[in-house]
C-alpha cells in the first residue's frame, strides 16, 4: 500500500489537530502509522520481536517530538527517520552481539535459501544490503520520495538514487533467476 497524496494531507491534518490538543487525532495517527512502521521495521530487522520493540521505542520518540514538528507535511520522513535510527541501533547491537559470540566460539548457523526453494519478493529484499534494502522499502513499499528517503537516511539525494538503482537491479536479477528456475523445473 503506497502512501498517497491524500494520505499525506490527512496525516498532516491529524498532526495539526493533535498539536492543537485533539487527543483523538493522536489515537487516529497512531492507528494509521503503527502498523506501517511495524511492517517497515520487520522488513529491516527480519525479526518480529525486535521489530515490535523498535517501533515501540520509535513511537515513544515520535510522541515526545510531534509537538515540536513545525511542518506537519514532513511527518512521514521524520517518523521514518526515528524508526530508521532505532532499527540501525538494533542492527549494530546484533552485529556486536554476534561478533562477541563468535569470539567466544559460539558459531551461529546461517541459513541460506537452497536452490530448490522458491525465491519470493521478501527473500529478494532480504538479500539486499541494509542501505539498499532501506531505500527500496521506503520507496517501493512505503511510497516516500527520493528527498524524503535522503532525509530519513541522512544521505544526499544522489546517494539515495544510486542505492535505489542498485537495489532495483538486484531485485530484478533475483526475480529473473526465480523465473528462470521455474522454467527449468517444468522442462
Amino acid at each position: 500500500m503506497r502512501y498517497s497524496d491524500t494520505d499525506r494531507v490527512f496525516d498532516a491534518l491529524l498532526l495539526r489537530r493533535l498539536q492543537a490538543g485533539d487527543r483523538r487525532a493522536g489515537e487516529r495517527l497512531a492507528a494509521r502509522w503503527y502498523p506501517r512502521l511495524l511492517r517497515t521495521a520487520y522488513r529491516l530487522l527480519r525479526d518480529r520481536d525486535q521489530a515490535e520493540s523498535a517501533v515501540q521505542e520509535a513511537w515513544s520518540g515520535i510522541c515526545r517530538g510531534w509537538f515540536g514538528l513545525k511542518d506537519p507535511a514532513r511527518f512521514p520522513a521524520w517518523a521514518y527517520r526515528i524508526l530508521h535510527n532505532k532499527c540501525t541501533d538494533r542492527i549494530r547491537h546484533n552485529i556486536r552481539h554476534r561478533s562477541q559470540n563468535m569470539e567466544w566460539g559460539e558459531d551461529e548457523a546461517v541459513i541460506q535459501p537452497r536452490g530448490e526453494d522458491k525465491v519470493s519478493l521478501d527473500q529478494a529484499f532480504a538479500q539486499l544490503g541494509t542501505d539498499h534494502r532501506v531505500a527500496a522499502i521506503l520507496y517501493f513499499q512505503e511510497g516516500l520520495t527520493m528527498r524524503e528517503i535522503a532525509k530519513v537516511t541522512s544521505t544526499a539525494v544522489g546517494t539515495t538514487k544510486s542505492r535505489l538503482f542498485y537495489a532495483r537491479r538486484q531485485l530484478q536479477t533475483a526475480l529473473d533467476n526465480h523465473t528462470e528456475g521455474e522454467k527449468h523445473e517444468h522442462v
